[in-house]
């Protein structure tokens, strides 16, 4: 049997980190299987689900480069399908109705609350004879779950879990307004989906117990359970937006690569050995549930950062280049045809410094923009009468110099020779005078990337 995992978000808001997670590890463990990643669109809930948010989670998960093989399936979409196998339950009787109101329910909880038991429901119409139902009473469809035993789940993650039946209650699979339930809809979307594994969050483990109660009803195959643990915070608590960012295009807006977050999510909570850097294809061939550790994992936002900058490095320039401008362009910073070259060939020294592309937009500003840049307060307390002087000196000396990134710094040396000072004392003026800062590539390399036209006038102007 081929394998099929799907991920199964609700569209009631953003794609969290964690959903996102979920959905890497069933497209890591579909492809390393060779089988199929889907993507089912939980939408049942209809007064909270929104077509923005099913548009932001398709758009998040196409930036992750997790979209499904197939189409995606709207649950919404399938619910005379969900009635019709519930009635079939009916049929057979492994379903019955209930004619139990809202608020018969409600009494029924408080008193269980009041004598100490747990305020489950109580069986009531399981097996009495529907002559006596009310009048004027539409009932729902309950499933007639079995009584005695355990019911047992070999989980791929968390191992064998087992719970007593006489714990569980028998569930509503229709309610009396003809619409399924979330925990029976799931089952008939997964099995007439083929799904084989279901790999989700541990918060979900105590609906498998019910859900696997449904399978065995119809005499369907289970599939594989898979459930991995949260993400939680640096504190250990439950994470949320005090810890930082959780929706997944903040971190696009941040600055993040989509492969440096996969890449980080990955290895939160799986691993193999001591390998830190996994590409796509690395992380399909080495993905397996095995190696999913039963703990909670802990976000942490400094070394998603410090792995960013790996991967920014590894980035193909022109793909920086092209993002950076954007950015530029987001922020109001006005740049023309030379601007965006300049950019693009200082890209190679500027993507050595920094750790996101909003650092790298930053630090690409001086670049972009047309004539001298602006004065960092540190920068403009540096520029002294003797440090212009030095820049105007300069400016003649670099007048008559070959425009050639090999041929430049051979002849600030040779200045700094003839001047007899340290090189950093010339770079420094010069770094001020072009970046309108302390910080900035290799002066080398800003020249070459300015051109001698627009290396000039900066010069001077800074000299002046």
């Amino acid at each position: 049997m081929s394998v099929r995992t799907r991920f199964a978000p609700s569209p009631t808001g953003f794609l969290h980190i964690g959903g996102a997670r979920t959905a890497l590890f069933n497209m890591l463990f579909a492809r390393h299987h060779g089988g199929q990643y889907l993507l089912r669109v939980e939408d049942t809930d209809r007064a909270r689900s929104t077509e923005d948010a099913v548009q932001q989670i398709l758009h998040s998960l196409d930036w992750l480069g997790l979209s499904p093989d197939e189409a995606p399936v709207f649950q919404s979409s399938r619910a005379a399908r969900h009635a019709e196998v519930a009635r079939e339950m009916l049929a057979a009787g492994r379903a019955y109705h209930c004619w139990c109101t809202s608020e018969e329910l409600v009494a029924m909880r408080e008193q269980a609350v009041k004598e100490g038991r747990p305020p489950r429901y109580d069986g009531r119409w399981r097996d009495r004879d529907p002559a006596e139902a009310p009048a004027g009473v539409q009932p729902s469809i309950r499933l007639k779950a079995p009584r005695e035993g355990s019911t047992v789940v070999e989980d791929l993650v968390q191992g064998r879990v087992e719970v007593q039946n006489a714990e569980l209650d028998d569930m509503i699979i229709l309610r009396s307004d003809g619409t399924p339930t979330y925990l029976h809809a799931v089952v008939v979307d997964d099995h007439d989906m083929g799904i084989t594994h279901v790999i989700r969050g541990d918060d979900h483990l105590t609906n498998t117990f019910r859900q696997v109660q449904v399978y065995d009803a119809m005499g369907w195959y289970r599939p594989h359970f898979a459930h991995i643990p949260l993400i939680h915070g640096a504190d250990g608590a439950k994470l949320s937006k005090r810890h930082g960012a959780v929706g997944v295009m903040e971190f696009d807006a941040q600055g993040f690569l989509p492969e440096a977050v996969c890449n980080y999510l990955l290895r939160l909570g799986w691993g193999h050995g001591d390998e830190e850097i996994l590409d796509r294809d690395r992380a399909i061939a080495l993905f397996d549930l095995k190696d999913v550790g039963r703990a909670a994992s802990r976000m942490d936002y400094a070394k998603l950062t410090h792995l960013n900058g790996v991967y920014l490095r590894q980035a193909d320039d022109d793909r920086l280049a092209k993002e950076v401008l954007k950015r530029l362009a987001a922020r109001g910073v006005l740049f023309g045809t030379l601007g965006g070259d300049r950019v693009k060939a200082l890209m190679p020294a500027l993507k050595e410094r920094a750790k996101t592309l909003e650092e790298l937009t930053g630090a690409a500003v001086f670049a972009a923009q047309e004539g001298p840049p602006k004065l960092e307060a540190k920068a403009a307390a540096m520029l002294t009468p003797e440090v212009k002087a030095l820049l105007a000196d300069l400016a003649q000396f670099l007048n008559t110099a070959p425009w050639e990134r090999e041929d430049l710094m051979n002849w600030l040396r040779d200045y700094a020779d003839v001047k007899g000072v340290k090189l950093g004392q010339v770079a420094q003026p010069l770094r001020i005078a072009l970046a309108g800062s302390t910080q900035s590539p290799p002066i080398d390399a800003v020249l070459w990337a300015l051109g001698r036209t627009e290396a000039m006038d900066r010069i001077l102007a800074a000299a002046e």
